[in-house]
């Protein structure tokens, strides 16, 4: 049975983790966690296999949008209190009700990520949380079979990733490398990816080349609004691919540019 808790203190430690800890402190606690905000999300994280630690919801949505998740949750705190109350402990308005403290799970090596992969999508130092959102929901919907980042790139279970996302982060296979660039793409060869830089370049592929389509193992890589790919990493892969644009313009952002990957060279369902 779940425990349904009134909220009549909101500096109680118990509450910390939904109040003025910070993502980064979350994620190296004691017990690892992350913030799931939303009936769609955290339902879609409980489907992962994601242990739930604590709900807070308003006092409203115990009997309604939030019902089937605390029957789901088992037995756990759950912290309620009216609309007024939640908006003074967590800084803003909880515009979909319901917050839930989540146990993060330990990260597979990228070897053993990579054996079960033939599409994967890397993110070279991608830190706009919006971006790397965006790319995981790409990546889950157009036939992608995971995601890996650079050591530098931003933590795909922050709350505004998970949330662009669409809660695909918790359905799509990802990990780090252990390494930077190039590095990363001698792992990537050494477990049979060849990989393709997307950059702009005049010595590039068509994105529809044969010869990326012939590929049993790919790997898509993208790289940072405005900078790009390092040169290393470009140099260290077997393609350099590019979009075509029109009417001058350069390039699209790298969630839009992924989107036009991944639909080209994803897999697809027949």
């Amino acid at each position: 049975m779940p425990k349904i808790i009134e909220i009549n203190d909101i500096t109680i430690p118990e509450l910390q983790p939904y109040t003025d800890t910070s993502e980064l402190e979350l994620k190296n606690a004691d017990t690892p966690m992350f913030i799931a905000e939303s009936p769609k999300v955290i339902r879609t994280a409980l489907a992962a296999g994601f242990e739930p630690l604590s709900l807070l919801t308003e006092r409203k949505y115990i009997d309604g949008q939030a019902r089937d998740i605390i029957e789901k949750c088992g037995n756990i705190p759950v912290y309620t209190a009216s609309s007024q109350t939640l908006t003074a402990l967590t800084g803003y308005k909880m515009t979909q009700g319901i917050l839930c403290a989540m146990k993060r799970k330990s990260l597979p090596e990228p070897e053993e990520l990579l054996a079960k992969a033939e599409r994967v999508a890397v993110l070279e130092d991608v830190m706009n949380q919006t971006n790397i959102g965006a790319v995981f929901r790409s990546a889950a919907a157009l036939g992608f079979d995971a995601v890996l980042l650079t050591p530098s790139a931003s933590d795909p279970l922050y709350r505004r990733s998970v949330r662009v996302s669409m809660g695909t982060v918790f359905q799509l296979p990802w990990t780090y490398f252990h390494c930077f660039s190039p590095d990363y793409i001698g792992v990537l060869k050494k477990c049979g990816f060849a990989s393709a830089a997307m950059a702009l370049r005049k010595d590039t592929v068509k994105i529809n080349d044969e010869r990326l389509m012939r590929e049993k193992k790919l790997a898509v890589i993208l790289g940072t609004e405005g900078e790009g790919l390092k040169e290393a990493t470009i140099e260290a892969c077997e393609y350099t691919i590019k979009i075509p644009m029109a009417h001058g313009v350069d390039s699209l952002n790298v969630a839009a540019a992924s989107a036009v990957a991944f639909w080209q060279l994803g897999k697809h369902e027949e």
